[in-house]
């Protein structure tokens, strides 16, 4: 091989090099796109919600591409234990969960409330759920607690893919009541048309065992890489108004972080 031939063959080799260093990351995000105002379709068909642009705006201030795979709720952690995909969209830190797959930094709290029909007297305890019908949602740390504690006692507990089953079921009388996000079912539901005669039920709904101080990103058991980076770009949000900015576009003066 002539040196001319050489040189151009480690020129090639160096600027095919360069290019492919700065090629950007790109990470298949876990969502199921059912739980309005956090994650839903837009009317073009898009990802869009307040735990969409939030993941958008982490992934830009790192530098990364974060393309969707929707799938349902209950299906997030096994997609990413499969390796489907590379961090799923937020959800409560349960003891059960952490077992099973890794958590970034917190991102925010959702408090679990009873939502029923205003004229109703139901009430989040065993005595005043008799004879009803409570909805949840499958793989949630509602239908958790209701499971533990409720259909043990008797009480009729339906489970549902995804809160606007959930919501729809509500008007239509097919069920009683619902143990629900607060902060999701009371902008998902309860300030729309269909959810104007339904109010939240008593105080919030607690466990230690089973209930998280926050939710976090989800990511596979030993994927430091991916942690740190969604930790990073969490952390440049949050001290900027990034994060600020966005909670107030779907939730006003309501503060969601984790204290």
């Amino acid at each position: 091989m002539s040196n001319k031939c050489i040189i151009f063959s480690v020129c090639a080799l160096l600027l095919t090099t360069s290019f492919s260093g700065f090629a950007e990351k790109t990470f298949l995000v876990g969502a199921d796109l059912t739980n309005p105002p956090f994650q839903f379709r837009n009317k073009d068909g898009n990802p869009d919600g307040f735990e969409i642009e939030l993941t958008n705006a982490l992934c830009k201030s790192e530098n990364v591409k974060c393309i969707y795979v929707v799938n349902n709720f209950d299906a997030q952690i096994p997609a990413l234990i499969a390796r489907k995909v590379d961090f799923i969209l937020p959800l409560g830190l349960t003891p059960k969960r952490q077992k099973a797959i890794d958590f970034t930094d917190y991102v925010f709290h959702l408090p679990t409330r009873l939502v029923a029909k205003k004229d109703s007297n139901i009430m989040p305890q065993v005595k005043s759920l008799k004879d009803k019908i409570i909805a949840v949602q499958q793989g949630s740390i509602q239908e958790a607690y209701a499971e533990k504690y409720w259909r043990p006692a008797g009480i009729n507990i339906k489970n549902y893919q995804d809160p606007e089953a959930i919501y729809e079921d509500l008007v239509a009388n097919r069920v009683d009541a619902a143990l629900c996000p607060s902060v999701a079912v009371s902008y998902g539901f309860l300030k729309t048309h269909a959810g104007e005669n339904f109010e939240l039920k008593g105080p919030e709904v607690t466990d230690a065992d089973l209930f998280s101080k926050g939710s976090a990103f989800g990511v596979r058991k030993g994927d430091y890489e991916t942690k740190t980076l969604l930790n990073m770009g969490l952390d440049n949000i949050m001290r900027n108004t990034t994060f600020s900015n966005i909670q107030k576009k779907y939730f006003g003066d309501q503060d969601l972080k984790v204290k």
